[in-house]
């Protein structure tokens, strides 16, 4: 892995203010200059992705770094790996020497500093959407986190468990670098990101490991699959309970305790959510207007959807829109 990200280049320039503009429009949040004293000189290079779920980019600059969450809103992991060269990163009080043998996780909220060694360090930084890591606990325990969960700091690369991580983030950026048209599908990087969240949580220690490890690891039942492959299927349609209950072939008194048992809400909270979720995503990637975007995705009343919106999101529907 060379040349990562070769084709997605967002600047190459020796002002390190034009990597720090790329950086927060890639990632979002607050990236600003580290208080370290680090070196400014030479050139800075940004190349990246971004998707509805996740981001993530290549940093060869040896500008040292303050990434700080944005207050207010759901938050996300960052994941950094090492290409070349080492970094200096501290996260409060904890702090790591990250390379290809130790990388390092940064949770919802917290700001992190990362101080390149010398001109030569070259990393990779994935961003990675906060519901998308409660979604992959809950797939694994049965039922939601009650909690964020919270990751150790630094992430072992060398044993077999931090291994994966690394095999698996490096393959999410080769499938970019392919060019082929197949690995550029939304559904195909969802679920190599998903990949990616189910080897961190069961290889990195964090504070919903022993939960983890104590829960029975079962799939779903039938009915319940039925259910949820319906409801996508189906979502941008008007869905009530009982299609919802026929498509699972049981009763809605049945499919309703599946739900609540398994995903900890109702089948009718889940459908709210999930095009809530698929709403923002359009928001996004499409110049349409949020009205049009909201009526697609099933919503029949424009002010109540605001409303839910906003409880999910901590935001409008409109300023999502302005950051498109």
């Amino acid at each position: 892995m060379s040349t990562p990200l070769r084709s997605f280049r967002i600047t190459k320039s020796q002002n390190p203010v034009d990597l720090l503009n790329a950086a927060t429009r890639l990632f979002g949040g607050s990236i600003t200059t580290a208080p370290l004293g680090a070196l400014s000189s030479g050139d800075h290079e940004l190349r990246g992705v971004a998707a509805p779920d996740f981001a993530v980019g290549y940093f060869a600059s040896p500008l040292g770094v303050r990434v700080a969450s944005v207050p207010g809103r759901r938050g996300s992991y960052f994941v950094n790996i090492g290409v070349s060269g080492e970094i200096e990163a501290s996260c409060g009080s904890r702090r790591a020497t990250l390379d290809k043998t130790t990388g390092g996780v940064v949770n919802p909220g917290d700001t992190q500093e990362l101080r390149p060694c010398h001109n030569q360090t070259r990393f990779l930084g994935l961003k990675i959407d906060a519901a998308l890591v409660d979604e992959e606990l809950a797939a694994l325990t049965g039922h939601p986190p009650v909690s964020t969960v919270r990751f150790d700091f630094a992430l072992d690369l060398a044993k077999p468990k931090g291994r994966a991580v690394r095999l698996l983030v490096r393959s999410l950026v080769e499938q970019l670098d392919s060019g082929d048209p197949l690995f550029q599908r939304a559904d195909l990087q969802r679920s190599q990101l998903r990949c990616i969240v189910t080897a961190l949580l069961l290889a990195q220690p964090h504070s919903h490991t022993r939960e983890l490890r104590d829960s029975p690891q079962s799939g779903h039942p039938r009915s319940l699959r039925a259910a949820l492959a319906f409801i996508d299927t189906h979502l941008s349609e008007r869905l009530t309970l009982g299609d919802i209950a026929a498509a699972a072939n049981c009763s809605p008194r049945t499919i309703s305790s599946a739900f609540g048992d398994r995903l900890g809400l109702s089948p009718m909270s889940y459908v709210r959510n999930l095009r809530l979720d698929r709403i923002r995503e359009d928001i996004l990637k499409s110049t349409d207007p949020v009205g049009t975007i909201a009526y697609r995705w099933g919503a029949s009343h424009l002010g109540r959807f605001a409303g839910e919106y906003r409880d999910r999101f901590d935001e409008l529907p409109s300023d999502t829109a302005a950051r498109r």
